[in-house]
C-alpha cells in the first residue's frame, strides 16, 4: 500500500492516517464478520482519496456497522469513531448479494511536490 500511495505522490503525513483507516476497517471486517475474504481497494481523486474494505459476511445477514462508545478500560470498541475523526466522510454500502458490506472512507491527502 504504501508504495502505491507514494508513487500517488500522496505526502508522509496523510499515508499515516490512510495505513491508519485501513487497518481499522480491515480488521473490523475480521474480527465482526465470518468472511473467509476480505478485500481493499484505493483511488486517488484529484487530492482526495477513497479507500474502501469489503467483506463477504460469511453467508449471515450482515449488520451494518456503526459508531459505538466505549468504556474507558475497553481495549476495543473505538475504530469507527476513529474513522469518522481521520476520514471527511465515510459510510457503509451493503453488497448486492446481501451477504457483505463495502466500508468505504474518504480523506483529503497532502501531495508531494512533483
Amino acid at each position: 500500500m504504501q508504495r502505491c500511495l507514494h508513487a500517488w505522490g500522496v505526502a508522509a503525513e496523510s499515508c499515516d492516517d490512510v495505513e491508519l483507516l485501513v487497518s481499522e476497517l480491515f480488521t473490523n471486517a475480521v474480527r465482526h464478520t465470518d468472511s473467509e475474504k476480505v478485500g481493499c481497494e484505493l483511488w486517488m481523486i484529484g487530492v482526495r482519496l477513497r479507500l474502501e474494505v469489503t467483506d463477504e459476511g460469511g453467508g449471515r445477514h450482515p449488520l451494518l456497522p456503526s459508531p459505538r462508545s466505549a468504556d474507558a478500560d475497553a481495549e476495543g470498541g473505538r475504530g469507527l469513531l476513529l474513522v469518522s475523526v481521520l476520514a471527511d466522510d465515510w459510510g457503509v454500502r451493503p453488497d448486492d448479494r446481501d451477504r457483505g458490506n463495502s466500508v468505504w472512507a474518504e480523506l483529503p491527502c497532502v501531495r508531494t511536490p512533483a
